[in-house]
């Protein structure tokens, strides 16, 4: 450690490393991957909550002096609402009956007052529909009458949670295994070495094709299959760099001093090496997406009819004569996919390891 930088330094009323504080000025002032930084986090967290954005429910249902929230609660039938009906309320027919009747009573419904899986049939035509203000179908529907804007909201909501489990659980091994085969080397380098070497020989494409033959792919499923042949480009990541921290001079006074292996690992090696490897995240978030798509749009990934950004793609590229259904996916992806390589980028000039590494 540098002996004229102050160990921490206080940041509002937390304490943080100096270095820390430097990295985060330094993505601040890289203005595009920020504001992308910025937009992506409010979008991920709209989306843990689409369903007060983007539903069929309605929100609040105000019905001769009580409040019903039917969004996250029961299935609340017709009939306790004043209509002649068993089965779950169609709370937009009820707020228009509620218009018509002038009574006090009122609903409130999402944005868009469409779910991803419903089908909206009219009579007098044939989905795909065009998108509408008057409908509600900003964006159109596709050729079964599903609101294409539903199923973007949730098809990215999946995508991005898939992408992060699958980066964590990749993480998760590749820095355990990569960190305890950089740092034991021997034999246990070599067996491990060896093991990743058949497991990047293996084609996963057909791996998920054999899988979707035999049983349907869920996202437990595809998640489990990608975990256990995607871990291994994070553990080269981890082991090169664990085998170069592990020489310097600043851990060989550490085991000097009697410092154990865990204590090195944990404390002195990790804080220096996972700053290379904290720059793949963007990247890695980005190939998981892509990955998702490109199955789902092959026909191998998430069964129908979850929301899914690649059946939407697939889905729009066999109905040409629909528009619609394909740019909206196209410009959302391009979009997503745009913000995640900026953030990328400003990572990692933020944690250029030339400019910023530290030793302790």
């Amino acid at each position: 450690m540098k002996a004229d930088q102050p160990r921490d330094q206080t940041l509002g009323w937390l304490a943080l490393n100096p270095l820390t504080v430097k990295k985060w000025q330094r993505f601040r002032s890289i203005k595009r991957g920020y504001y992308s930084a910025i937009i992506l986090a409010v979008a991920l967290v709209a989306s843990l909550g689409a369903e007060l954005l983007v539903n069929s429910r309605a929100l609040i249902v105000y019905y001769e002096g009580t409040v019903a929230f039917p969004t996250y609660g029961d299935v609340i039938p017709g009939r306790a609402f004043g209509l002649d009906y068993d089965y779950e309320t169609d709370y937009r027919e009820l707020k228009r009956r509620f218009a018509e009747q002038d009574e006090g009573d009122w609903v409130l419904m999402p944005p868009v007052a469409y779910d991803a899986l419903e089908n909206d049939l009219r009579a007098d035509a044939y989905p795909p529909y065009p998108p509408s203000w008057s409908s509600g179908h900003y964006l159109g529907t596709d050729s079964t009458g599903r609101d294409v804007l539903a199923r973007l909201v949730y098809g990215f909501r999946i995508a991005f949670g898939f992408a992060f489990l699958l980066l964590a659980c990749n993480y998760l091994l590749g820095i355990a295994l990569g960190s305890a085969m950089g740092f034991w080397g021997g034999a246990f380098d070599l067996l491990f070495q060896r093991v990743i070497e058949v497991f990047n020989m293996v084609p996963l494409l057909y791996v998920i094709m054999i899988v979707a033959s035999i049983v349907v792919p869920t996202f437990w499923t595809l998640v489990g299959i990608m975990v256990i042949f995607n871990w291994t480009q994070m553990t080269w990541y981890m082991r090169t760099s664990t085998y170069r921290e592990k020489s310097r001079e600043y851990v060989l006074a550490a085991r000097a001093l009697g410092a154990s292996n865990s204590r090195m690992i944990a404390t002195h090696i990790l804080p220096n090496a996972i700053s290379v490897i904290v720059t793949f995240i963007p990247f890695s978030i980005a190939t998981g997406i892509a990955l998702l798509t490109a199955l789902d749009y092959l026909g191998f990934g998430l069964p129908p009819p979850t929301p899914s950004w690649g059946e939407m793609l697939a889905e729009g590229t066999s109905h040409l004569e629909s528009p619609w259904i394909v740019a909206s996916v196209v410009v959302g992806m391009v979009l997503v996919l745009l913000m995640v390589n900026y953030i990328g980028e400003a990572v990692r000039e933020a944690f250029d390891p030339k400019k910023f590494t530290y030793y302790e």
